[in-house]
């Protein structure tokens, strides 16, 4: 963390999963100050009072509303971006509130930032933006256009773009849905058992953003390689930590995909495979419309897209010791065991 050193960093949704992954993460270093932006007043409440910690300051704001995120902006270094709409359900009912917190919010965040000279902006994305078929996704992938449009104009402001997979426990995930209908007795609900999703934890997450920050060049796309499994096979691993209640399947929800995308068949012709991670640089075309109306670019044969059906499929057992990481799983198990 020693990027980070006597510096103040800013993050958008704070109060978020991420957010508290980042305190938990970043308060033991050398870091000056972490900004909490966020709306909701009882949250920041909350976590002023489990944080208690002198570094970490709280400002009540909206991403919608530009002058509340430019107050708090003032001589902020480093900015995390994750405050979003991120539920799909919700987003499909109400897509404009999508398009406001996601696509103009970061359009507020990004003229802020460059307006207060921030040094570097990493905007957190999802799978769902990549191929997207909701509203949620649509304005994601609307948020990393305008995010990539904004390095043209951006100074000395360096902007960049995070994509990940779900990530296990945060808020909306299934996995403490799970835990709950078993503990009341009742058995799980799959949408689809076939169905795949990337499993990442929070941890990862943050990672994924530190290396996006310490590697990035203005524009780039940064996507962590992350293994997959069956909706079946994480409730049958969730079931063997707490008890096997049984399952029914309700079907696909609205918007949602049999599997998840985070590299592009088009992304993934131009991405740089760094080991642990893809990085797609920024398309820097200029404004010549030859280049997308005349000549075009030759590229070899297509490559496959990356998925959560053709990366590396995790086993139940492995399920089940990702699954025992997570502070969520181990607190519900510690309850358990006092119980008994």
């Amino acid at each position: 963390m020693k990027d980070f050193a006597g510096k103040i960093l800013l993050i958008t949704g704070g109060t978020g999963s991420f957010g508290n992954a980042v305190l938990n993460q970043f308060l033991s270093s050398d870091i000056a100050e972490i900004r909490i932006f966020s709306r909701d007043e009882k949250k920041q409440d909350d976590m002023r009072k489990r944080i208690a910690h002198d570094k970490v300051k709280f400002f009540i704001g909206d991403v919608r509303e530009p002058q509340s995120i430019k107050f708090a902006m003032q001589g902020v270094d480093y900015v995390f971006h994750a405050a979003a709409l991120k539920q799909v359900p919700s987003c499909e009912f109400f897509p404009m509130e999508a398009v406001k917190t996601n696509v103009i919010g970061t359009d507020n965040v990004l003229n802020a930032a460059i307006d207060a000279k921030v040094r570097k902006v990493i905007c957190l994305s999802t799978d769902k933006a990549a191929y997207p078929i909701n509203a949620m996704g649509t304005s994601k992938a609307m948020m990393e256009k305008v995010a990539r449009a904004k390095v043209g104009i951006a100074g000395d402001t360096l902007i960049c773009c995070t994509r990940y997979g779900n990530v296990m426990a945060s808020r909306g995930s299934v996995i403490p849905l799970f835990i709950q209908q078993i503990k009341a007795g009742k058995p799980i609900t799959i949408t689809d058992p076939a169905m795949t999703r990337y499993l990442m934890s929070l941890d990862e997450a943050v990672a994924l953003v530190v290396f996006a920050f310490q590697n990035a060049q203005p524009g780039d796309l940064f996507v962590q390689k992350s293994p997959a499994s069956t909706i079946a096979d994480l409730a049958t691993a969730v079931q063997r930590l707490f008890g096997d209640t049984g399952m029914r399947t309700i079907g696909s929800r609205h918007g949602e995909k049999l599997y998840e995308t985070l590299l592009t068949t088009e992304e993934r012709v131009h991405s740089e495979d760094l080991g642990g991670y893809f990085r797609v640089p920024a398309d820097n075309r200029d404004l010549n419309y030859d280049q997308y109306f005349v000549e075009g670019v030759e590229h070899g044969d297509d490559p496959e897209p990356y998925t959560s059906h053709n990366t590396r499929r995790l086993t139940v057992d492995e399920v089940v010791e990702k699954l025992k990481t997570l502070s969520i799983v181990q607190g519900a198990l510690a309850g358990q065991s006092e119980k008994a």
